[in-house]
């Protein structure tokens, strides 16, 4: 949709609908300069990143009540289950390919 008006530094001045004389230039919508003059941060930054890093905090913590067998996994809700499970399955398939610096080799270690 958005055909930008640049000023002279370059950066986006303003977004058109339709082309003009002074706004020529077309750029998809998901563009990371459309999406930070409307005021949306970047993919990865800000609250999207505490939120992924909250989310794992909030897994960890369920997994240690588990442990501790104050709550048991059957006390959630089926879709909480889904969703843990889900992201817990995604988890280990994702370090099983990872290079792993640490772990033992079955002979005498040393570090």
């Amino acid at each position: 949709m958005p055909y930008v008006r640049r000023n002279p530094s370059g950066t986006i001045d303003s977004l058109h609908r339709h082309p003009d004389v002074r706004a020529e230039e077309f750029l998809p919508d998901e563009h990371a300069e459309v999406q930070a003059f409307i005021g949306r941060p970047p993919e990865g930054d800000g609250f999207s990143r505490l939120d992924a890093d909250f989310v794992r905090v909030i897994e960890d913590v369920i997994d240690t009540l588990i442990v501790k067998n104050i709550l048991n996994i059957t006390d959630l809700p089926a879709e909480a289950q889904a969703k843990l499970f889900a992201r817990k399955s995604f988890r280990e398939r994702s370090t099983r390919n990872s290079l792993h610096l640490f772990s033992p080799s079955g002979s005498d270690d040393v570090i």
